[in-house]
């Protein structure tokens, strides 16, 4: 009597799209086939399905929508420590790309009650607002909400500047430098941060929430920067010393 063949587990489902996604049958970006279809290839339950997606998802292989559907992670464009204090340009030059800067708005306002608090600034501080998109090769890596305080910006400052990096516009324009910054770290899932053409497509983002401060301890910026999940890759080094 012939013995029955072995139904594939979820591991073997997982290294067979692995090796799919290796050899490009689903290249970056692009969408798994469906549970109800992977079941009906592969003649397993969709638990067992799940279970390889799963595997897939917990080596940062694929990440799934749901209601949409489960898609294969794009390489970053842009790799960074979290621990290093630098330019975002910085990073994206050291990644062999070519940054850039798209202004959304520049406008001096009074920050708000929440803003004064986080920036340990008087409630009726005035702050240079700027809204920017951050790109590589001109690939949307990060959306970033800055806030300057007016004060530390030049006497003969206009709302046509800056036009590039901020860190850029500290040292060259305001005579300072960035050397500490203090961040708080969230994952965000939200369809109201990013705008452009590619708003649609960007809605999980890592959120740099950071103080910026110069060797004398004095506030130079506050920063929410959204880093488009998938294209901006942090690293951290850790040490138990």
């Amino acid at each position: 009597m012939a013995t029955p063949a072995r139904r594939p587990l979820a591991d073997d489902i997982a290294a067979v799209l692995k090796a799919e996604m290796r050899d490009g049958v689903h290249p970056p970006g692009g969408r798994l086939p469906s549970e109800a279809d992977l079941c009906r290839r592969f003649g397993v339950s969709r638990a067992t399905v799940r279970s390889a997606i799963k595997e897939l998802d917990v080596l940062g292989l694929v990440r799934t929508q749901h209601g949409v559907g489960t898609f294969v992670r794009r390489r970053p464009a842009v790799r960074d420590g979290l621990e290093r204090m630098g330019s975002i340009s910085e990073s994206i030059r050291a990644s062999g790309k070519v940054p850039g800067h798209e202004y959304a708005r520049r406008t001096l306002r009074p920050v708000l009650p929440d803003e004064a608090e986080r920036m340990g600034v008087p409630a009726d501080t005035e702050a240079l607002e700027l809204r920017r998109r951050i790109t590589a090769d001109g690939e949307v890596v990060a959306y970033s909400y800055d806030l300057i305080p007016r004060g530390l910006l030049p006497s003969d400052y206009t709302l046509d500047e800056p036009n590039g990096s901020v860190f850029d516009y500290f040292e060259r324009r305001m005579g300072v430098r960035a050397t500490l910054g203090v961040a708080r770290v969230h994952a965000v899932d939200s369809a109201h941060i990013a705008w452009g053409p590619d708003a649609g497509k960007h809605r999980l983002f890592i959120l740099l929430d950071q103080l910026h401060y110069d060797t004398a301890h004095r506030l130079l910026a506050y920063s929410r920067t959204y880093f488009v999940e998938g294209a901006y890759e942090f690293s951290l080094v850790r040490t138990g010393d």
